[in-house]
């Protein structure tokens, strides 16, 4: 993998983000956007054990899909409250995606801020708890609504790669899926080269966010992310401005997954040979090209 530092900046004004990044879709991490929230020192563990412990979520291991799973399917249910005195613990491989705790604690949203001036369409309905133990992962995937995300880190460390959306065949992305074949876990000591050669020529950036760091994700980043130690971030979603970004972003939910559902369900190791046949010469292609 050809990596690269994400730009780091403290503060940032809304015409040069539009300028070097929003347009470009280019990511950068602003590290003093979340220190104005009154989150930044009240969001905490015993914080919302207190305030949403009772309510049940799903939670996600650290096995990648097969052939046989639909996208975003629990691996359990738990109370929130007990994940997290788990998390607290020690190490725990288990995490929590998705999770609309503002839908359950309305006034939990008075203790950070939209930042609107940065750029337009934020879907204010759903800004989304993301949750992990330490050494849990999320394995590398592209978000399926084709949003712009600012993605803010309380607590823990988080690592993270990201790779534009165009890296998609070097990436061994499954067809009709969000998600890579290939296995980035621990990809600093053990990644399957051998298998995946094509992951060499991808270009894309690495970087570990720390407490109150925003990401600026834009529209189909490809992201994998490690939780060096227990922690949560919160992501502000915003819609692409184009239409036809909007249009992608409904095809991948509405029609996409569907489609890939249902041949799950119906043929699902058919379905499953055929999507690695086409993405293995797709990389190929690459590795083509490259030489």
């Amino acid at each position: 993998m050809r990596l690269k530092q994400v730009d780091v900046v403290e503060q940032i004004d809304p015409q040069d983000f539009k300028q070097k990044y929003y347009d470009p879709k280019i990511p950068v991490v602003i590290k003093g956007l979340a220190k104005q929230w009154p989150a930044f020192k009240k969001w905490n563990w015993d914080f919302f054990i207190d305030t949403v412990g009772d309510k049940e979520v799903g939670v996600y291991n650290n096995v990648k899909s097969d052939s046989y799973t639909p996208i975003n399917t629990a691996d359990a249910y738990m109370k929130f409250g007990d994940y997290l005195r788990k998390v607290k613990a020690g190490p725990l491989d288990l995490r929590i995606f998705l999770f609309n705790i503002f839908q359950h604690a309305p006034e939990v949203i008075q203790d950070f801020s939209w930042p609107d001036e940065l750029m337009p369409g934020f879907v204010k309905k759903y800004p989304m708890l993301f949750v992990g133990g330490q050494g849990s992962i999320t394995h590398m995937h592209f978000d399926i609504d084709m949003s712009h995300i600012l993605h803010t880190q309380f607590i823990g460390r988080k690592r993270v790669l990201l790779f534009p959306f165009e890296e998609q065949h070097k990436l061994y992305r499954k067809p009709w899926e969000v998600l890579s074949l290939a296995n980035f876990a621990h990809y600093q000591q053990d990644f399957d080269y051998e298998n995946f050669p094509a992951t060499r020529l991808a270009e894309g950036y690495e970087l570990i966010l720390e407490h109150g760091d925003t990401l600026f994700m834009p529209a189909g980043y490809w992201h994998h992310m490690e939780y060096i130690d227990a922690g949560f971030a919160v992501s502000l979603r915003a819609l692409q401005g184009s239409l036809g970004g909007k249009f992608k972003g409904l095809w991948s939910l509405f029609g996409m997954r569907g489609i890939d559902t249902l041949m799950k369900k119906t043929a699902p190791e058919w379905w499953y040979k055929r999507k690695k046949e086409q993405l293995m010469a797709y990389a190929q292609q690459e590795i083509k090209k490259a030489l």
